[in-house]
């Protein structure tokens, strides 16, 4: 069964989530209210009303309430601003706990049903006098989320070896898996420093290339295995895929040379 839909994000490098937008004609920047499990919120759309298949969509589909009138964006206003006092008397608080966290971010949702305080910690805290004194203090709903130190780069955001701002922070909405094989597949140095982001993880770049790296190097032999050249039988040392080339070690000699795969007899 076909649905319409309209794209909305919440987050500048947030998830896409669909709504029915009814009878609204929305187009992309445009700022609309809808009804989400957190409750009440404001978000922009991103993708104008499209008809998706049931397979994209999940049930129950929730309604866009209305546009976003002045109101509404004031009312963000107001609550980003009460969200840095809230941050301020926060971390007050876990002082006077003698908490061993530290306070993120603190979000409160539009309708002010609930406020949450992202924290990052060692281990497990228990935070339930700070529940209690908090919520004494704001009387709503209070929640503490504790973050990774990869969900802390995203929120806080920042620059990366590159000079450009974080890719998480800015249009990354999910954290792909990384892990060191792709620095060696990319023939990069395994040094901590160089292969890893402000967050101290595996940089999430190091996934961009490497299904390209894997794909270019299916075509040469495998580092280490034997082949034949025209100067006799060697062994495969190093593969250079932008060159095209693979170092040879020749069995006889020990004599180093550089081959194409033509020059192998390789296609």
């Amino acid at each position: 069964m076909p649905y319409k839909v309209a794209g909305v994000k919440f987050k500048r490098a947030g998830k896409i989530y669909y709504f029915d937008p009814g009878e609204y004609n929305l187009l992309p920047s445009d700022q609309v209210i809808v009804e989400t499990a957190r409750g009440v919120e404001l978000g922009q759309v991103v993708i104008a009303p499209i008809t998706v298949g049931d397979e994209e969509v999940t049930l129950p589909l929730k309604r866009v309430l209305r546009p976003a009138t002045e109101q509404d964006k004031n009312q963000v206003t107001i609550n980003r601003e009460q969200e840095k006092q809230a941050f301020e008397i926060c971390q007050t608080k876990i002082k006077a706990h003698n908490l061993p966290m530290k306070l993120i971010r603190v979000e409160q949702a539009f309708d002010r049903n609930k406020i949450i305080f992202y924290f990052s910690a060692e281990g497990r805290i228990d935070f339930r006098e700070l529940v209690k004194n908090l919520a004494a203090v704001f009387r709503t709903r209070i929640e503490l989320r504790q973050i990774g130190v990869r969900d802390e780069a995203k929120l806080m955001g920042g620059v990366g070896c590159c000079g450009r701002e974080l890719c998480c922070n800015t249009w990354l909405a999910d954290f792909a898996s990384v892990s060191i094989r792709m620095a060696k597949e990319q023939n990069l140095a395994l040094n901590p420093t160089k292969i890893s982001g402000v967050c101290g993880r595996l940089m999430c770049c190091l996934k961009y290339e490497n299904e390209l790296y894997e794909e270019a190097k299916g075509k040469f032999p495998e580092t280490g295995s034997k082949v034949v050249t025209p100067l006799g039988p060697g062994k495969v040392t190093a593969i250079n895929i932008f060159k095209k080339t693979l170092t040879v070690e020749l069995l006889e000699s020990k004599v180093t040379k550089e081959y194409t795969l033509s020059d192998l007899g390789v296609t």
